[in-house]
């Protein structure tokens, strides 16, 4: 199983709007994204969100990486700060490979709880439109196999998967 953790792009400020859409540079940074994902054959069986208008836009952006374009659904404890283990035991088919639309410090601690067992442990340095692929071989263990920022996408689209 394949897990694609996808902090949502960068949004507007509340005080512009408290709902948090995507700012023009969020939906340019997670177009790139899909773009590259999907130039290194990433297809996915479900895309997860938080619910959150920004996570929602994101998702819905990610939407051309999906086996079945009907396979958009608001995830549980997928909030920023739900619990990364609670989440993982949740993902019981090894064969669905998932994408999750979310915020900090949920993805960053999840990436940590899967490679490390201690979510407080940060591995990667996430920003608005980062992903963190992991591959469980077993039921157990998991490992990271891709990672990738908004600014080495912006870096002349890198057409290899940046590790």
């Amino acid at each position: 199983m394949r897990l694609y953790l996808v902090q949502h792009g960068d949004a507007v400020a509340k005080d512009v709007d408290p709902d948090r859409p995507l700012s023009d540079q969020g939906r340019a940074d997670i177009q790139r994204l899909a773009a590259w994902l999907a130039n290194q054959h990433v297809q996915v069986a479900q895309i997860l969100h938080s619910g959150k208008r920004r996570a929602i836009e994101t998702a819905e952006l990610l939407r051309p990486l999906l086996e079945s374009p009907d396979q958009i659904f608001e995830g549980q404890g997928l909030a920023p700060n739900d619990s990364p283990e609670a989440f993982l035991r949740q993902l019981r088919d090894p064969k669905k490979d998932t994408l999750i639309a979310g915020h900090m410090p949920f993805v960053a601690r999840t990436v940590s709880q899967a490679l490390t067992g201690a979510p407080d442990r940060q591995l990667v340095e996430f920003l608005p439109g980062s992903v963190a692929g992991l591959e469980r071989s077993d039921r157990v263990t998991w490992h990271l196999f891709m990672f990738a920022r908004p600014e080495f996408l912006h870096r002349g689209g890198i057409s290899q998967t940046v590790y």
